[in-house]
């Protein structure tokens, strides 16, 4: 049957069908559906792990445990599961893994644009690279039998176009793979200089044998035509180039570590103009020219974002593709904003009002950032905030009752609780607000420790934020309400004079997972308004600005009636209405 599938479910899909009993992952987008959908299939366990890390760990245990497994991340989580993942490659496997790193060219939902092929490289992993849907289902099987004939786990790389773009799949039926039999094995499994210096010497072998099955591979294939130009290519990418030039020759990358050297100066040998197309970073063309092999690459093309068709037909004189619906006018930008009702609207305009200096974090709340709100700082990596807020307490001539940290729930859990121990055993005065809205929202509402249900939405132990702060040695906690201005206000102002690290928790569930009160709404009272703007510059879309008749005007068809906008106004223009 085939029918049509982003790749992120092909590659579930692929999961499923190679047998795969164990899938974790933390939600991060392009990579959140594969596990999210990979656990729905019966006989699959899937969790959503506190963090990479974690969830690299968990997944290596269950292939050291017999069952073939799935780890899935976005690309940043990957620096994440570092640590364990390098160290992996090493002990190898028993049931096959595979990791999913999806990455974001062009960092549409991300702080950078790093291009995980070098880890391929730098920890001596096979990367495998699908171009379409069906290649994602299709590679993810190989890929388990990749990492059981090498004993390796084996990283399957995705970009952000191929994971939410949709192409016709042909599903298969899953393999019947029985649970590897488990045998205690100290120097294969137990890192110890000692035996990881054997272990090292049969990474090198595995890469001699990598390299062999990579220029036999069928996912490598060169696809001869006019031999005036070759283009070396892989992912997306490919689409990209046959579109727009559909009889050159083309060698087609579906592994791109080890590369098959011997495949690719058989090409380099048949083509007058050799030429590599690869998004991001120069890591096929670097390897190519260190073998000798005349090529071009990255002085025609951007090591910056996406690449297109109609790019790649500018820089190789191909055929540009059909403009299809063309638009008469160019669409104006549409900046992201915080949604109508959200919970963190009010936190960042009480920190710009108190003009505090403020270390944000990973999140929906990062759009705090923004005008009109403009009520953050820095914003490095997930948990950072309150480690950044800690370094510029301890920075000479900082006033620490200025600075705060706000960092998300699921992101507190994910990587802000051990900065907080931090900040109490360095004796440390800074105040963290956990902006809690009981959901990980961003990534679409996943759930995580702290929300009391697993990723099938079954009832789970809650972790208890409060009591884990306080666990921690931070003596001052506090809820508050973060729609109630007045009370967040007086919580900050108290909490800023100490002279002792403080946690105040802005609890309030995403704006998105409640239903609108139906027995009230705002109005405003257009002879109280004076035109003063005020409520327009909490950067809710609820509310808007009739600029001839210098009014705030409601739009009802928004508005959540949160009543943020009523207790900025000045001159008390915006009542609430019952019924």
């Amino acid at each position: 049957m085939k029918r049509l599938m982003i790749g992120n479910d092909a590659i579930a899909r692929g999961a499923y069908e190679a047998g795969v009993t164990v899938a974790t992952a933390y939600p991060g987008t392009p990579s959140t559906e594969i596990v999210s959908n990979l656990a729905q299939y019966p006989g699959v366990y899937g969790e959503w792990a506190p963090n990479e890390k974690v969830a690299m760990e968990v997944g290596a245990g269950a292939s050291i445990g017999g069952a073939r497994t799935l780890v899935a991340m976005k690309h940043v989580g990957v620096n994440v599961a570092a640590d364990p993942l390098y160290t992996f490659v090493y002990t190898g496997v028993n049931g096959g893994l595979v990791i999913v790193s999806a990455d974001d060219p062009g960092m549409h939902s991300s702080q950078n644009e790093q291009d995980n092929r070098g880890y391929g490289r730098f920890a001596k992993l096979p990367v495998i690279e699908p171009s379409d849907s069906q290649e994602a289902l299709d590679f993810t099987r190989l890929a388990y039998d990749i990492s059981e004939e090498f004993d390796t786990p084996v990283m399957l790389r995705i970009t952000t176009r191929l994971a939410h773009s949709q192409t016709l799949v042909e599903e298969g039926e899953p393999k019947q793979v029985e649970l590897k039999e488990y045998k205690k094995d100290a120097p294969k499994y137990v890192m110890l200089p000692g035996f990881a210096r054997g272990r090292h010497v049969e990474v090198e072998k595995r890469l001699l044998g990598l390299k062999e099955y990579s220029n036999n591979t069928e996912i490598n294939r060169i696809e001869w035509g006019d031999r005036r130009l070759g283009v070396i290519t892989s992912g997306v990418c490919y689409q990209y180039v046959r579109e727009v030039m559909p009889d050159i020759s083309v060698l087609k990358l579906g592994m791109v570590n080890p590369l098959p050297d011997k495949l690719i100066r058989e090409f380099a040998e048949g083509v007058e103009r050799l030429v590599i197309v690869e998004e991001l970073e120069p890591v096929i063309e670097e390897q190519v020219k260190s073998w000798g092999i005349t090529v071009e690459g990255k002085e025609h093309f951007t090591l910056l974002g996406e690449y297109s068709p109609e790019y790649l037909a500018e820089r190789l004189g191909g055929i540009a593709p059909a403009q299809g619906f063309g638009l008469d006018k160019e669409i104006p930008p549409r900046p992201p904003l915080m949604c109508p009702g959200c919970p963190h609207r009010g936190v960042f305009h009480t920190l710009k009002r108190m003009r505090l200096k403020v270390m944000g974090d990973i999140g929906c709340y990062t759009l705090g950032a923004l005008s009109p709100l403009d009520g953050m700082d820095a914003c490095v990596c997930m948990g950072a905030s309150i480690g950044m807020a800690m370094g510029m307490e301890k920075a000479q001539g900082v006033d620490p009752s200025k600075i705060v940290a706000v960092i998300g729930d699921s992101t507190f859990v994910h990587s802000g609780i051990t900065p907080l121990i931090d900040i109490v055993y360095n004796q440390g005065t800074s105040t963290i607000v956990i902006l809690d809205n009981s959901t990980t929202a961003m990534t679409g509402h996943q759930d995580h420790p702290a929300t009391g249900l697993t990723i099938k939405k079954e009832p789970a132990p809650k972790l208890d934020l409060e009591a884990l702060v306080r666990a921690v040695g931070i003596k001052n906690v506090r809820v508050v309400d973060p729609l109630q201005l007045d009370e967040l206000r007086s919580a900050l102002e108290e909490e800023l004079q100490r002279r002792e690290p403080s946690v105040i928790i802005a609890r309030r569930s995403c704006a998105l997972l409640v239903k609108p009160p139906v027995n009230k709404k705002m109005v405003i009272e257009n002879d109280l308004c004076t035109g003063c703007k005020l409520c327009i510059r909490i950067g809710c879309t609820g509310i808007y600005f009739i600029e001839d008749e210098n009014l705030a005007a409601i739009n009802p068809t928004t508005c959540v009636s949160c009543e943020v906008c009523a207790q900025v106004c000045t001159f008390d223009a915006i009542k609430i209405v019952e019924g």
